[in-house]
């Protein structure tokens, strides 16, 4: 047991989860946070509280943020506003087929093994791109040693954030850490419709929400295919859907053909109804 509070470095964007330690940040302060290139100045959007949760592997805040740190802050957002107008800018000059998604910039990156300020551009394009004379010019119009990076489709929309068809916002963006591999093979298991537009998420690739639910479909075997005729407490029936989470088929009854959700245990024709009367 222990406490967390959560923070976020841009407003609506990621929260990140530290342990206050002696300090109890009310919604609102600002407090500095630990990160590889030194201290940088978050929100708290969650005041510090006790969880249930060890929280020894949680970063510890650095501290409350002075007056210094938030000049210093607007400063940094306001060098990071002038390099992504200038990469814009030269990506239409040199017509290259890139996107800019994100920038970082560090005053002074002596912590990260090189003195004075570095500029980092995230990017996305259909391909690899040769952005060796971008770089130079980057480099002369700000006045700092740059470096570009490209991300997929899954990262863009990671730094990017969004919401999802389901209304939340996107779990990449929020509190998925690692990208588990998703195939197609667990839509049709989910009997989902294979429409893209159904089934993609934000970034065009299939919806990592697929891989939630999966396993209970995946261990169905008990359950009677769509179209399969049973015999339910009604009388027969045909069945329509079946519904693994909460164990339960959508029939069609063949007298008067009423649709109504009924049990698994009650639907006679699936081997979990013979298990449960043996």
């Amino acid at each position: 047991m222990g406490m967390l509070c959560a923070v976020s470095f841009n407003r609506y964007g990621r929260l990140y989860y530290l342990d206050p330690g002696d300090l109890r940040p009310r919604v609102g302060d600002w407090v500095l946070v630990p990160t590889d290139d030194g201290p940088e100045v978050a929100e708290c959007v969650w005041a510090a509280q006790w969880v249930d949760e060890d929280t020894s592997g949680f970063p510890r805040l650095a501290g409350m943020a002075t007056e210094a740190d938030l000049r210093r802050d607007e400063l940094l957002r306001r060098r990071k506003a002038e390099a992504k107008v200038a990469a814009k800018r030269l990506i239409r000059e040199h017509g290259l087929p890139m996107k800019v998604v994100a920038v970082d910039h560090v005053l002074d990156s002596s912590s990260s093994g090189s003195n004075g300020p570095r500029t980092t551009i995230y990017f996305t394009a259909p391909h690899r791109v040769d952005f060796r004379s971008l770089v130079r010019d980057l480099g002369a119009t700000l006045h700092c040693r740059v470096e570009l990076r490209q991300l997929s489709a899954r990262d863009s929309a990671r730094v990017q954030g969004g919401i999802g068809s389901c209304g939340r916002d996107l779990c990449c963006a929020t509190f998925l850490t690692d990208f588990e591999p998703v195939t197609i093979r667990m839509a049709k298991d989910q009997d989902l419709p294979l429409n893209p537009l159904r089934i993609s998420g934000a970034c065009g690739r299939l919806m990592c929400c697929l891989k939630y639910e999966h396993p209970l479909y995946a261990g169905s075997a008990t359950y009677p295919a769509a179209g399969q005729r049973v015999q339910t407490p009604d009388g027969p029936a045909k069945v329509v859907s079946r519904h693994p989470p909460s164990e339960t088929v959508t029939v069609r009854q063949l007298s008067d053909g009423a649709v109504k959700r009924c049990a698994l245990s009650e639907v006679c024709g699936s081997r979990r109804a013979y298990e449960d009367r043996s």
